[in-house]
């Protein structure tokens, strides 16, 4: 009886030590996922350019194709590399987030000048709708697409890593896998829901026998313009923040204090303003404010020096991404 006992102790401890476990994987992940979210807003709004001009039929193809190579980007190939790198060579964690901040920021404010100055990315005509093989078209598209997702997942898996505070190596695969798959989902479904819209809407209007339900049809179509304007410029606020706060707390972690400092005086400074009640959100808005305008202005530095002087050296010009 007492054997029995002994072992029904130690499945007790076993199974404490696995719920643990499982917290510790979905806090992970959870914190994880939240860090990244400006590039993954970036993601869902960038990749539904690559599907114009394409038949309706093709366009869930195609983007099952991009998530299919996004998952392996993210789970097979990139997943090893952070955890090697989280390792052996963790202190090129914070240099490499700098790098992934400022290219947030970079493009956050590349956008907000289009937005100021909307002649500025027009340096040439638009050009006009690719003609040719519909296959070979699909096929550069989608080729076009992966490697755009490749450096956004490069991002989001570097982000990810340095938002898991465990030091087991086992949960961190696991909760970077559950990042790397749930994004994937989350951006690619957001996706084909966004791309479909626009033929959900025209079949209700065409088979709709209430005239509300026709209205409705009509109102997704005309509202599908607004609703890609407000992703995009969600997605330009979400990269200038998360550019600006992964460039404040990289600079910490590599020894200098007073960026952040100085935004945790001022975010305090605005929280005693308020109620006790309002504090902690007053304290989050103006950190984030001031991380948003920290990206704002390190990108507008950023521009200048990367289209007039590090994209002539590579040869060409910066692809319209976005």
């Amino acid at each position: 009886m007492s054997g029995l006992l002994a072992l029904l102790d130690d499945v007790a401890g076993i199974a404490k030590v696995a719920a643990a476990s499982v917290d510790d994987i979905s806090a992970s992940a959870a914190k994880a996922g939240s860090k990244a979210a400006g590039v993954v807003i970036d993601d869902a709004a960038v990749t539904p350019k690559y599907l114009h001009g394409f038949e309706a039929k093709r366009e869930l193809p195609i983007i099952w194709r991009i998530a299919r190579s996004s998952v392996f980007n993210k789970v097979v190939i990139l997943l090893p590399l952070a955890l090697l790198l989280s390792a052996f060579a963790p202190w090129m964690l914070p240099p490499l987030l700098i790098a992934g901040g400022s290219f947030l920021c970079f493009e956050g404010a590349e956008k907000v000048l289009h937005v100021l100055r909307p002649g500025h990315e027009k340096t040439a005509p638009e050009k006009q709708v690719e003609k040719g093989d519909p296959m070979h078209l699909e096929e550069q598209k989608v080729k076009g697409a992966i490697k755009t997702d490749f450096i956004l997942s490069a991002e989001i898996m570097t982000i990810s890593l340095s938002a898991i505070e465990v030091t087991e190596i086992w949960i961190k695969a696991v909760a970077l896998g559950l990042v790397g798959v749930g994004i994937t989902a989350l951006v690619y479904g957001a996706v084909a829901l966004i791309v479909k819209m626009d033929d959900i809407g025209l079949w209700l209007t065409q088979v709709g026998k209430l005239g509300a339900t026709r209205a409705l049809g009509r109102g997704i179509v005309k509202a599908m313009p607004v609703v890609m304007w407000l992703l995009s410029t969600v997605g330009t606020v979400a990269m200038l923040w998360v550019g600006g706060s992964i460039l404040v707390h990289s600079l910490a972690q590599m020894g200098w204090h007073l960026p952040e400092e100085a935004i945790h005086h001022v975010a305090e400074a605005a929280a005693h303003m308020v109620s006790e009640e309002l504090q902690p959100a007053i304290l989050w808005i103006v950190t984030a404010a001031c991380d948003g305008i920290l990206g704002v202005i390190w990108g507008m530095i950023l521009v200048p020096i990367v289209t007039k002087l590090v994209m002539p050296l590579f040869g060409g010009k910066k692809q319209a991404q976005h």
